[in-house]
């Protein structure tokens, strides 16, 4: 059976003091299998491994759950071995790359921002805002509706200045949040998002990164923010490089 691994942690990472249980129907109870210096957060895995979401939550809850006792480098859902001497072997071959890891990232988390446009509010802003536009908005109105090519010249600068509008926005998201951090990444891939980026905070500053988030929001109400965490910082583990063979 493959070895399921959700993260990995110093040598010295006690065993949980109650079952942990990790992903699978039923859940596989979680274990240390440690290696050296190292240790790693594990289960057995399940013949069929799919990112449901129960199986998703679940995998988180397991760092959490790991990351009271201590630092742990959380690697994303759907990371296996062939088994746990597999496991100490990878932990032996890259163990300067995971100690210094867990060095950066340790008492750190991560905060997801997203943001989107309020359709309404940003379209009455543009037509409001923007004289041009609104010029022709008016005449079109006061001509019952204007003439076809009249009506297409207004939705290609209404499109065009909203367009405008999400590159602005973007960078005012992204300035007033990134210097409340230590480093930022592109977030998890989406869509219908103009901001979609993960933050690396220290745990002592997630309240400030907070206070910004929200005055960024009270101070742009036709943006709509989704700040998501703390979360084990996933975006910010960088993957070993295995050795390629001479040539």
């Amino acid at each position: 059976m493959s070895t399921y691994v959700y993260g990995i942690a110093r040598a010295d990472h006690p065993d949980p003091e109650k079952e942990i249980l990790g992903i699978g129907a039923p859940p596989r109870p979680v274990r240390i299998v440690r290696a050296g210096e190292l240790a790693a957060v594990v289960s057995d895995c399940p013949e069929e491994l799919r990112p449901k979401r129960r199986d998703l939550l679940a995998h988180q809850h397991v760092l959490t759950e790991a990351g009271t006792a201590g630092a742990v480098l959380p690697l994303r859902f759907g990371s296996l071995s062939e088994d746990d001497e597999a496991v100490r072997s990878v932990l032996a071959e890259h163990a300067e790359h995971y100690k210094a890891q867990l060095d950066e990232l340790n008492g750190r988390v991560e905060y997801n921002v997203k943001a989107a446009h309020r359709e309404e509010s940003v379209l009455r802003m543009v037509l409001t805002e923007e004289p041009e536009i609104r010029a022709l908005n008016e005449a079109n109105q006061a001509s019952g509706g204007g003439a076809y090519q009249d009506r297409l010249r207004l939705g290609e600068m209404v499109a065009n200045a909203v367009r405008a509008r999400e590159v602005r926005d973007a960078h005012i998201v992204e300035s007033a949040l990134t210097p409340k951090a230590e480093q930022s990444a592109p977030g998890p891939e989406g869509s219908g998002w103009l901001v979609n980026l993960s933050f690396l905070i220290r745990r002592e500053d997630a309240a400030t990164f907070l206070d910004a988030a929200d005055h960024l929001g009270k101070e742009h109400p036709h943006l709509e923010l989704l700040v998501n965490g703390p979360l084990p910082p996933y975006s910010f583990v960088r993957p070993a490089r295995t050795a390629q063979p001479a040539e």
